[in-house]
């Protein structure tokens, strides 16, 4: 069985952390995903027989790295889908830019469109869906002309934050579709959850940090 990172679970909910270059669910290429590793753990640590349910609530695109929460019952997969509709449910990224943000904080707010072969480009407000984020710098580094910075996802638009950032000419490091094209791991991380649990109603706060590796190990995280 797949090596999963478990953060949280308890009879409800479960969260985990999905390795970069891992599909959030099958696709065509049915390569591993996450709902059939986590399920393979539910099957082994509670001796299930059969199907068990697991419910996906958020993806996470194939290279990104990070935090997602899964619904152990329809019933908490009900309630968080419409947390995440009524935006209740928070998404914070970590991500390495490529050259200095000028700026350090401010909001993005663009029209996107997704087009035929699978990109998204920026369009206009007739065309494009609205995106909006906000990001602080967290460090810069002059030497390798890097930027750390910190998002918070407003709207979950298909390659969001790795539009909005390359249309303004920051590219996100690693990234071969938007940026640079320099053969590396895309430095984009899901690094925060905060939501309220669907069935305790407490509010739950959930950080987790990228491994050292690639463009990480210019900053302290």
């Amino acid at each position: 069985m797949n090596k999963l990172n478990v953060i949280y679970e308890d009879n409800h909910i479960i969260v985990v952390e999905k390795k970069p270059n891992i599909l959030s669910q099958k696709d065509i290429t049915k390569d591993l995903d996450m709902i059939s590793i986590v399920k393979a753990y539910l099957k082994e640590k509670y001796n299930k027989p059969g199907n068990v349910y697991l419910g996906l609530v958020h993806r996470l695109d194939r290279p990104v790295g990070g935090l997602m929460v899964f619904a152990k019952t329809s019933k908490a997969a009900n309630r968080l889908s419409k947390s995440i509709k009524e935006h209740k449910f928070q998404k914070g990224y970590i991500a390495v830019i490529d050259g200095i943000v000028e700026n350090k904080e401010d909001t993005f707010i663009d029209y996107l469109k997704r087009e035929k072969n699978g990109n998204t480009v920026v369009s206009t407000k007739d065309e494009g869906k609205y995106a909006e984020l906000k990001y602080k710098v967290v460090q810069i580094n002059k030497r390798e002309n890097k930027t750390l910075v910190k998002i918070e996802l407003k709207t979950g638009r298909h390659h969001q934050i790795r539009v909005q950032f390359a249309s303004r000419n920051y590219p996100l490091c690693g990234d071969q579709r938007y940026g640079k094209k320099d053969k590396t791991q895309l430095a984009l991380f899901s690094y925060y959850l905060g939501f309220c649990h669907p069935v305790t109603k407490e509010w739950m706060e959930l950080e987790l940090y990228p491994s050292k590796g690639d463009y990480w190990t210019m900053f302290t995280l």
